[in-house]
């Protein structure tokens, strides 16, 4: 089936797709012959009935100013379609029809083409016809015909461009120049067909529109013009876009049966909303009206603004129950589709104990997710930096870290013999260098004896010398007025041996909203600690530790 989507003169066919490859081969134009009789081997017979059962022949798509009226619009001709039925072909009367069977194709029962169309062969009928005809070889349970367009086409041309056509064509008929052929079509259907048929001639459209573009987008998906599809889903993808036409193209995959020929403007369309939503804290009353492909977008973007993946996941949890109450549709939705979402290999321990207690999930599938993240995290750097580039090859992104507002950490406790914490902090160089001339990066909490901490990284002026430098502090969380006293110790990894170096001693009693460190970790200027031969950056990554431990 894949092979009858191929257009015999489409350039990703023989070459490349002119939008990639601008020296490619330009596609043949015949809009010299579009509807000339000298070269034309055919006459095909349009008929147009009402969208509806009292035979209206307005256009819907005429009154469709908006992505959003077309939405609308083509919501209520697919339900008025499902009630009606109306095109029924066992219909069609014997004595006038010589070959009245639907084109053979392998996808004429998908649930996607819900406005049927009818093909027929038969011969010419002498004379003009009338487009409200009351003969009585017609007067069965059909919709009423409230009109006839006559074009004459040439069958090569359609052919290499439609599989559909292609198909229509070689069905067994013996070759004549007198052949008619008939297609009925919904009135709503018209204009887009005939900018179909014009394309399939001259490779370009009249139409500007997003609302008409979709209709001719629909139209070619129908009639298997992958080629058109792609120009209009290109047109459209260079139009301004909003949230509402985004949510409108990402459901194009479901609609049509052509999907990977749209697949250019959903990707666009996911970009779009990543961009405009990453910062959910900004838009969180409109993202939690958002529908599900919409969150997915989203939530799959590297460039999401959250403090923490802990963020992410609690918003997850707040957007199924707003949308999905019954606990049984909110488990099916987490387990097949936002569960996949989240990147639990960089939530907080403390947030994957509670991932597990969640009633929300499958306990099956939140012990996977949280073994696999707890794997994770405890990889070597370098096996973790090869994971994520694999994953980053495919569809999933669990592997890949985005830009947090709190950089995660490593950490490791220890209860006996005495109560004990170590800290790994790693930076990449361009997060190092975003941190000139003052700036601060902070890491997600992490605890001991039921206390929270964080480390956070400084450019600051060095107070003796004036010079920029690279600092490294401690910090506790403001809770209550409880005290700690503290011991702690701040390393590096640093070339050659690229061990743990030790940088600084210190012991400190924290109160709530407390920190303590030092202003120049490594006692140089910050242009030294940022040159290309910078004993602290392995690989680009400034590997950070802190050791914490409590004083009795």
């Amino acid at each position: 089936m894949k092979d009858q989507n191929l257009d015999l003169f489409d350039p990703r066919t023989a070459v490349m797709d002119p939008e990639f490859s601008p020296t490619s081969t330009r596609e043949p134009d015949f809009a010299f012959a579009f509807n000339d009789s000298n070269f034309s081997d055919r006459v095909l017979r349009i008929e147009i009935i009402g969208d509806s059962l009292d035979g209206d022949g307005d256009s819907d798509s005429h009154g469709c100013h908006s992505l959003a009226d077309w939405a609308r619009n083509r919501k209520r001709r697919r339900e008025d379609f499902k009630k009606e039925n109306a095109l029924d072909i066992t219909a069609c009367p014997e004595e006038q029809i010589i070959s009245c069977n639907q084109i053979d194709s392998e996808d004429a029962d998908n649930e996607n083409q819900d406005e049927s169309v009818v093909a027929m062969i038969e011969e010419p009928n002498s004379g003009d016809e009338a487009a409200n005809s009351d003969d009585s070889t017609w007067n069965c349970d059909s919709p009423r015909v409230i009109k006839v367009k006559t074009l004459h086409i040439s069958s090569p041309i359609l052919a290499a461009k439609s599989p559909f056509f292609y198909k229509l064509f070689s069905n067994g008929m013996k070759e004549s120049e007198q052949r008619q052929v008939t297609l009925r079509i919904n009135a709503s259907e018209e204009a887009a067909l005939m900018e179909l048929l014009n394309f399939m001639y001259s490779n370009t459209l009249t139409t500007s529109t997003a609302p008409a573009l979709l209709d001719v987008l629909m139209a070619a998906d129908k009639f298997e013009v992958a080629s058109c599809m792609r120009y209009c889903s290109r047109l459209l993808r260079n139009l301004p876009m909003t949230p509402e036409s985004a949510l409108l193209y990402l459901e194009l995959p479901s609609s049509v049966l052509m999907a990977e020929a749209v697949q250019p403007l959903t990707d666009t369309a996911k970009q779009f909303l990543a961009a405009r939503y990453k910062d959910i804290t900004k838009f969180q009353e409109e993202v939690m009206k958002l529908p599900l492909a919409g969150i997915e977008a989203i939530l799959s973007s590297d460039d999401l603004q959250v403090a923490s993946e802990d963020a992410v996941y609690d918003f997850v949890l707040k957007w199924t129950r707003a949308h999905y109450p019954q606990i049984d549709e909110r488990r099916d939705i987490l387990s097949s589709r936002l569960g996949h979402c989240i990147r639990f290999p960089f939530m907080s321990c403390r947030k994957l104990r509670k991932v597990l207690t969640c009633n929300d999930f499958e306990h099956e599938f939140s012990s996977k997710l949280v073994l696999e993240a707890l794997f994770f995290k405890a990889e070597a750097p370098h096996r973790q930096r090869t994971q994520a580039a694999e994953e980053s090859a495919s569809s999933s992104r669990r592997f890949v870290e985005r830009a947090y507002k709190y950089r995660p950490v490593k950490v490791v406790e220890f209860e006996l013999p005495r109560h004990q914490c170590i800290v790994y902090l790693d930076l990449k160089r361009d997060e190092c260098a975003n941190l000139f001339p003052s700036g601060k990066v902070y890491s997600q909490a992490f605890h001991l004896g039921g206390q929270g901490f964080f480390l956070s990284a400084h450019c600051n002026m060095d107070q003796q010398s004036s010079f920029h430098c690279f600092g490294l502090f401690l910090g506790m969380q403001e809770k209550g007025s409880v005290s700690f006293a503290v011991d702690y110790e701040f390393a590096a990894r640093t070339k050659p041996a690229e061990e743990y170096v030790s940088k600084y001693k210190g012991n400190y009693t924290f109160t709530g909203g407390k920190a303590v460190g030092y202003r120049n970790l490594f006692a140089i200027p910050w242009t030294s600690f940022m040159a290309e031969d910078s004993l602290y950056f392995i690989n680009g990554v400034l590997h950070l530790r802190a050791e914490l431990t409590i004083r009795h």
